[in-house]
């Protein structure tokens, strides 16, 4: 198979061919990051978060029953285990009133062709991006980030996040709305270099799984 549907490696690494969990979490490796940093806010406990989500999905593969996609299934997972690692280190935030903090970040991230003079100032912008989304209150930037940057729609971020529908639709309307009054048109230009993902960091995250893995089947 060139290009393998995530079913299909589900039911292969289901079947035995446990190294082609690899592929699966390569695939995942930037979505999950910038869910898990969304949350989390942190390097570290992010790429432990990510660690821990698959290495959970992995050991409860046989729980996957095609309901839902697997790529919402994954991200499940992982949400679950950030609000945990975050509910630990310090107290939540009202999920439901904006806190005075800035609550601002991008409309899209979708990449568009740029002269150097652009890339330059993109890569400027993002940090100044990644700031004002890591800023965000928690619900806004949870829905914010599953919606919006991701992708899902708003049952997937529901069931992700264990509201109900009406009240995604409710804080992604608070968040654009915060959104609006904060960000101006060149923050379109920076949102493509937010949130990356870098291969060193994709590297050390599967190799931390596979390691895991490894040292689980070793033990008696």
């Amino acid at each position: 198979m060139t290009n393998p549907s995530d079913e299909d490696l589900v039911r292969e690494v289901q079947q035995g061919e446990t190294a082609l969990f690899e592929v699966l979490m390569r695939r995942y490796n930037p979505r999950l990051y910038r869910v898990v940093m969304a949350i989390v806010r942190d390097d570290r406990d992010a790429e432990d978060v990510m660690q821990q989500a698959y290495l959970s999905a992995f050991l409860h593969l046989d729980q996957f029953e095609g309901r839902a996609s697997f790529a919402t299934w994954l991200t499940r997972i992982a949400v679950h285990e950030a609000l945990h690692r975050a509910q630990k280190r310090r107290p939540m935030v009202s999920l439901d009133e904006p806190g005075d903090g800035a609550t601002t970040t991008m409309d899209t991230l979708r990449s568009a062709g740029r002269d150097p003079e652009q890339e330059l100032l993109s890569k400027e912008a993002a940090g100044i991006l990644e700031a004002v989304v890591t800023a965000m209150p928690d619900a806004f930037r949870h829905v914010f980030m599953l919606r919006e940057v991701e992708g899902l729609s708003t049952l997937e971020t529901a069931e992700c996040l264990g509201i109900n529908e009406d009240t995604v639709k409710t804080r992604l309307h608070r968040a654009r709305r915060h959104m609006r009054r904060q960000l101006t048109t060149q923050m379109d230009a920076a949102a493509p270099a937010a949130f990356q993902f870098h291969a060193r960091r994709c590297d050390r995250v599967v190799a931390g799984v596979l390691a895991a893995l490894a040292l689980r089947r070793s033990e008696p």
